[in-house]
């Protein structure tokens, strides 16, 4: 198809409307052009870059609504993100490349944060508001380093996308998901964003969804919330004193298999102050005891006990 062909069936696309002087004067969201720099920006808007630039695709995404004054399309069209558009498009038309204002991707001579700067004049409030000072900018990493623009429908929004994106920087993570007994991020069930915010969380540390770790867990987990009538002082305190949150060797996301990990807190109390290991044992081979349930074959209500006898959680 010709470059004319082209860019006259996108103009029969819903919500594009492209012409002399498009890109500068409509739309609540790209103010229009600083009057100094009303030269630098291209005289038909979206019609020039569609010249040389096949972006079929992010004509269906929300970017592209003309009728949405929240959108690029309703004020500068692609130089609302792109920049002044103007002297790229006459050096190109002139066999001259002229480098366009500003470019995204791992390629891009902009900083993260000059990448950054036209995403956050929009997408600054809401879940977004902790990212200035959060963990991800901090490491200088640009929006287009997760998302992408130019497509129909952005992959990380996508379950599957979402965690391929999150795991490929965090490698200690994807091997965690791959353990005996880990949650089922790996299989769609869950999404990384389900426990964490990856825009920034008031948090401290980990970038977690909800103000603490124990609320971020009771999410999913509400039966352990309590109040219970007798409570077990770590559940209530830090789940992650006993459950590690993304993979385990041992059942239950469980740090260490009991005994030894109730033993850390309960070796004098109530049973001989000896750990209970093969070697500790008289008969010096595990016992049932060992290879069962260990504490929690009496212990059971482990988290937590609303029975009226049940102070050693026992039921």
């Amino acid at each position: 198809m010709k470059t004319s062909h082209f860019v006259s069936a996108l103009l029969l696309l819903p919500g594009l409307a492209l012409g002399p002087g498009a890109g500068a004067q409509e739309g609540k969201a790209s103010a229009a052009p600083d009057p100094a720099l009303a030269s630098e920006y291209s005289e038909k808007g979206a019609d020039t870059c569609l010249q040389c630039h096949s972006v079929e695709p992010f004509f269906r995404t929300k970017h592209a609504r003309r009728e949405d004054p929240r959108t690029p399309f309703a004020g500068l069209q692609c130089e609302a993100c792109h920049g002044p558009g103007g002297k790229h498009a006459k050096g190109m038309a002139a066999g001259q490349l002229i480098p366009i204002t500003r470019t995204f991707g791992a390629k891009s001579k902009q900083s993260a944060a000059e990448q950054n700067q036209p995403c956050l004049a929009c997408h600054e409030r809401d879940a977004r508001v902790g990212w200035k000072g959060g963990q991800h900018e901090a490491s200088d990493l640009a929006c287009v380093s997760c998302h992408q623009l130019h497509t129909a429908r952005d992959r990380v929004l996508s379950a599957s996308g979402q965690t391929e994106k999150c795991l490929t920087c965090h490698i200690r993570q994807r091997g965690d998901f791959y353990k005996t007994s880990a949650h089922p991020v790996r299989y769609g069930t869950m999404r990384c964003s389900d426990c964490h915010n990856p825009h920034g969380s008031d948090a401290a540390g980990k970038l977690l969804a909800k103000p603490t770790l124990n609320q971020t867990c009771y999410t999913c987990h509400a039966e352990k919330r309590g109040p219970l009538l007798w409570e077990h002082a770590p559940v209530s305190e830090d789940c992650s004193l006993c459950h590690t949150p993304h993979g385990s060797v041992h059942a239950a996301l469980l740090k260490k298999p009991p005994p030894l990990l109730c033993q850390q807190c309960h070796s004098p109390a109530g049973h001989p102050s000896f750990a209970y290991t093969a070697n500790g044992l008289p008969s010096g081979t595990p016992s049932g005891f060992l290879l069962a349930g260990a504490c929690t074959t009496c212990h059971s209500q482990v988290h937590g006990s609303n029975h009226p006898s049940g102070a050693r959680l026992m039921r």
